[in-house]
């Protein structure tokens, strides 16, 4: 499902914001504080979410990938269709692998109330995204403060 995520990604269009930025140069951090920020609170969240209920809530957090530094990620959404599309196929697969490939996905059929649980928690990934873009992101990478002595 990983691969209709950064597909659907690759479609979103630059912002002005992105495009008014300088370049960044070949031996800056491919990953940003600003990136390592959002990873690190999502991922705490699904893992926390994984172990305790052993659900995964990625399709939404899609959204919040596609604009790291904005808090509304729904802004614009309606003008990438191809995004959406590809965020259907992925909801869609979803859903036939555990409702109809029992056998081929090792998945167990879900009832209503199971894929509503399922929705509102990873739901929940979209407030947390929100909060944590408040946090603020120092301009130096931070990897840059370990310096390894040889």
């Amino acid at each position: 499902m990983d691969t209709l995520g950064a597909l659907a990604l690759a479609t979103e269009q630059p912002t002005q914001e992105l495009m008014k930025k300088t370049p960044v140069g070949r031996t800056e951090p491919l990953i940003t504080n600003i990136m390592w920020r959002n990873l690190l609170s999502q991922a705490l969240f699904q893992i926390a979410i994984l172990l305790t209920l052993q659900f995964k809530g990625q399709v939404f957090n899609e959204f919040n990938a596609r604009k790291l530094e904005e808090k509304n990620v729904f802004k614009g959404i309606h003008k990438n269709k191809l995004f959406l599309g590809i965020i259907g196929i992925t909801i869609l697969l979803q859903v036939l692998m555990v409702e109809f490939l029992k056998k081929f996905a090792d998945t167990e059929r879900l009832n209503w109330g199971q894929w509503g649980a399922c929705i509102g928690i990873a739901a929940l990934s979209w407030p947390i995204g929100w909060v944590v873009k408040c946090i603020p992101v120092p301009e130096k990478p931070i990897f840059s403060y370990l310096t390894w002595k040889r």
